[in-house]
């Protein structure tokens, strides 16, 4: 940007001969030129620094992630084979080793009590006015044993309602317990509600009409009552519980969704097998955790080595970094780490234990031989240590990409990156402070060089004025 006061000295004719504003630029540049230079060249410092801490940490957090879908999700999830697959499809609880085998018979599947009521001309033919009452319970043949735990509900109608409609209020008010809907079939418009299953989500249907002589027929609230012990043909399913046999043991279940069985196992009953029990076998996948160990280790020499390059004494970018010295001290402790405390004597407890070792340069390597033995003497306890729990391998390299790029702490590579973040924050406000002093030093230079050159310039005319005065005189001697 142009100095304002060039413009006052080359009005005042720039007597001197000195470019008193280009002076001014360059001893107020020159002033603030090592203090901006070596700011600069701290901020160039610390976005590198900032830039590899962000690949460290992202290396440990992408690293603990992976490892943990591959055990939750990939082949090491537990996995069930079962003789009689269409009986039952089995899931287990996230961190939880299923193992040994059940047998299971089903008897009876839950089911949902479907009611079919009494056919209309159409969806949009009026039901009458009044009320419809519908109360839970257990349908037994004839009888019903109402369930006084489940309140019953009551469903309000004016004289503009529709079998449409009725369907649409069922299905609001009865807030999912309930699923109605009207099918249009060769008998014409029918509402069919349907329950939720179990047995004691059975239902009566009690309306009660606005009418002065209520008549069982179509426009008649009444039309639509239905009671077990007058049924005629309306109840096309009744609400029933699952029955089974775990390992020969009868349960119970309203839903066909078995939950809180033995080692977090989750059943989804799907057919029945009466008489002929089906076998729910869980095994250890030997081979799955090989190729899990022998990938686990190649990601640890990437990280290693990327740790070596950010990290290294002598040029490595994170080579004064506490945080990144510490991740580098942590991987080469890692194999001799326990990560089962709870391990039982001649059980694996550390990475060691499954082969895993570090060089002296740094590398780690795997011992495949000791990695099958302890899959031979303990597969339980070896399968035990790729599970989502609270210990095992997972954990550990969780634990360690948690701990290390926790923010929150000083020492750790996210503390890191906070405080180059801040560094160049404050170095960022040192130099607009700088630009801002540097400014008023040459608006002041100038300020001070435009004095000068008017004195000068009232020099140099007295100067000229009396230099003409000598040559008058001289000339009239």
């Amino acid at each position: 940007m142009e100095n304002p006061g060039s413009s006052i000295i080359s009005a005042l004719g720039g007597g001197s001969g000195v470019d008193f504003i280009q002076l001014a630029d360059d001893l107020s540049e020159a002033t603030f030129a090592f203090r901006r230079t070596s700011l600069e060249s701290r901020n160039e410092t610390l976005e590198a620094r900032i830039s590899s801490t962000a690949l460290l940490r992202s290396s440990i957090n992408a690293l603990a992630s992976s490892l943990g879908d591959r055990i939750r999700l990939g082949d090491l999830a537990p996995r069930a084979n079962i003789d009689n697959p269409a009986v039952v499809q089995v899931s287990t609880t996230p961190g939880v080793a299923a193992s040994g085998s059940y047998s299971l018979e089903v008897n009876q599947l839950a089911e949902r009590q479907t009611l079919v009521l009494p056919s209309y001309g159409a969806a949009s033919d009026l039901v009458g006015e009044g009320s419809m009452t519908i109360r839970f319970g257990e349908v037994d043949g004839v009888a019903f044993s109402p369930d006084t735990d489940q309140s019953p509900l009551t469903i309000a109608l004016d004289a503009s309602d529709t079998l449409s409609t009725l369907a649409s209020k069922i299905n609001t008010q009865s807030g999912g317990a309930l699923d109605a809907y009207v099918s249009q079939g060769t008998n014409g418009a029918q509402l069919v509600i349907k329950s939720e299953t179990g047995a004691k989500n059975g239902f009566v249907v009690e309306p009660t009409s606005a009418a002065a002589s209520p008549a069982a027929v179509p426009g008649d609230l009444t039309y639509l009552g239905w009671q077990p012990a007058s049924d005629s043909g309306q109840l096309r399913q009744s609400a029933a519980d699952a029955i089974y046999r775990l390992d020969t043991v009868e349960q119970r279940s309203a839903s066909n969704t078995i939950t809180s069985l033995p080692e977090g196992i989750s059943f989804e009953l799907t057919a029945t097998n009466s008489g002929t029990p089906t076998t729910i076998a869980f095994a250890n996948d030997t081979a799955a955790i090989t190729g899990v160990m022998t990938d686990f280790v190649a990601a640890l020499n990437d990280l290693a080595d990327l740790v070596a390059q950010e990290a290294g004494a002598f040029g490595g970018t994170l080579g004064n970094d506490p945080a990144a010295r510490e991740l580098k001290r942590d991987l080469a402790q890692l194999a001799g780490e326990t990560v089962m405390p709870s391990a039982a004597p001649g059980e694996p407890s550390t990475l060691a234990d499954l082969g895993l070792s570090i060089t002296r340069e740094g590398k780690f390597t795997l011992d495949t031989q000791r990695l099958e033995a302890a899959l031979t003497d303990t597969p339980s306890a070896t399968a035990a240590m790729f599970t989502a729990g609270p210990f095992g391998v997972f954990a550990t390299i969780d634990n360690l990409a948690r701990t290390t790029t926790l923010s929150s702490d000083p020492g750790s590579l996210g503390g890191s990156l906070n405080r180059y973040e801040g560094q160049i924050e404050r170095n960022d406000a040192r130099l607009e402070d700088i630009s801002e002093q540097q400014d008023a030093l040459r608006a002041r230079l100038t300020s001070q060089f435009i004095a000068a050159e008017r004195q000068i310039a009232s020099s140099q005319s007295t100067l000229s004025f009396l230099q003409q005065q000598v040559a008058a005189w001289s000339s009239t001697e």
